[in-house]
């Protein structure tokens, strides 16, 4: 288990805004990624968030690097960085999610901001065995379910 292993911040820092960067600049999250999930924790480099679809354990990892568009544009110690975080987050996916297949992309042609998708994939899927992108609207959490998950993730971390 990865308890304590990372800071937590409270469910009411769920908003799309400017911060501290990892490297010491601003930071300021793209207004469709912060519309499409909400925050779980800050890691060493990345807002860890719960993207917005009920029907998949889907997480995403966004470097606090300002003006960060591709993976080479982070310092080598920040890809090795990024390259930890997304094994613990692969870890919480694995060993407490929904699936049985992981799924890690960094594609970036709608949303330039650097951000890696991780989602934890079922045969039992609706859009199985297609990618996830593009397949329906999400099916966004209403408050109390979106309240449950965010203690559900924020419980493991």
């Amino acid at each position: 288990m990865i308890k304590n292993r990372y800071s937590k911040l409270a469910a009411q820092s769920n908003h799309t805004n400017t911060t501290q960067a990892a490297d010491g600049q601003l930071f300021t999250l793209d207004q469709r990624l912060g519309h499409d999930s909400f925050l779980l924790a800050q890691w060493q480099l990345c807002e860890l968030r719960r993207f917005d679809d009920a029907r998949y354990d889907w997480l995403m990892l966004v470097p606090r690097v300002a003006n960060c568009v591709e993976f080479t544009e982070l310092s080598e110690s920040q890809q090795q960085q990024l390259a930890t975080e997304i094994r613990q987050a692969s870890l919480l996916l694995k060993q407490h999610g929904r699936g049985e297949k992981l799924n890690i992309g960094a594609l970036g042609n709608v949303v330039s901001q650097l951000h890696v998708h991780l989602v934890l994939r079922s045969e039992q899927d609706p859009a199985w065995p297609g990618p996830v992108w593009g397949h329906s609207p999400a099916q966004r959490f209403d408050d109390a379910s979106r309240a449950a998950e965010l203690k559900r993730w924020q419980a493991l971390l």
